[in-house]
């Protein structure tokens, strides 16, 4: 997936869905919501928070809410786009500009504002540590690896230990093991070189 710097750079890289798109920051940037850019994509916050963002895919372009959950939606407009995963976001999907309605999509956002400002707020769940029974062999019987992991905050430990534990042969959880070890050893995270 493409990083852009900008909205502008954000809409022309998707000329498709380019009539939408700028419709859709033209309400949201009408409403007092600050523009700015993460993992790439354009976001709008009220006070630091995010309220908002835009997204473009293959059959639609649309706003995501990021806590669309709590918002009333008479209007059914809402989708959770990966239910029993995301607990929160919402999707509002259009696929041609004649279904935007500027003061129906200002009402869900000033919605969404006033949420904001009342703390209200659902929080993602906490999974709890399962370390797979190879990897607690291995730390058991090298204190040194064990002192490498237990320095890892709990969201590396569980990105090491779902490696290992979502693969299904055994001979594929050892493989893996194999490669995590040298990197808890140096103390590099499993997905560091994806994060900047």
């Amino acid at each position: 997936m493409e990083r852009f710097k900008s909205a502008d750079d954000f809409i022309k890289g998707n000329p498709e869905w380019a009539l939408i798109l700028q419709k859709l920051r033209e309400i949201v940037l009408s409403t007092g919501l600050v523009e700015t850019i993460k993992w790439g994509l354009p976001v709008y916050t009220y006070q630091g928070k995010n309220i908002l963002g835009l997204g473009a895919f293959k059959s639609y372009a649309g706003l995501w809410f990021f806590q669309g959950a709590l918002l009333v939606d008479e209007e059914n407009a809402l989708m959770n786009a990966q239910e029993g995963i995301t607990r929160a976001l919402r999707q509002w999907r259009f696929a041609n500009p004649e279904e935007i309605k500027p003061e129906l999509i200002k009402s869900y956002i000033f919605e969404a504002i006033q949420n904001q400002k009342e703390g209200k707020e659902i929080k993602p769940e906490r999974k709890s540590l399962k370390i797979p029974e190879e990897l607690m062999d291995a730390l058991k019987s090298d204190p040194a690896l064990k002192s490498c992991f237990v320095a890892f905050s709990k969201f590396r430990q569980r990105e090491f230990a779902e490696y290992v534990s979502e693969a299904k042969k055994p001979e594929t959880r050892q493989n893996r093991l194999g490669k995590i070890i040298p990197m808890i050893r140096a103390q590099h995270g499993l997905n560091d070189k994806y994060r900047g």
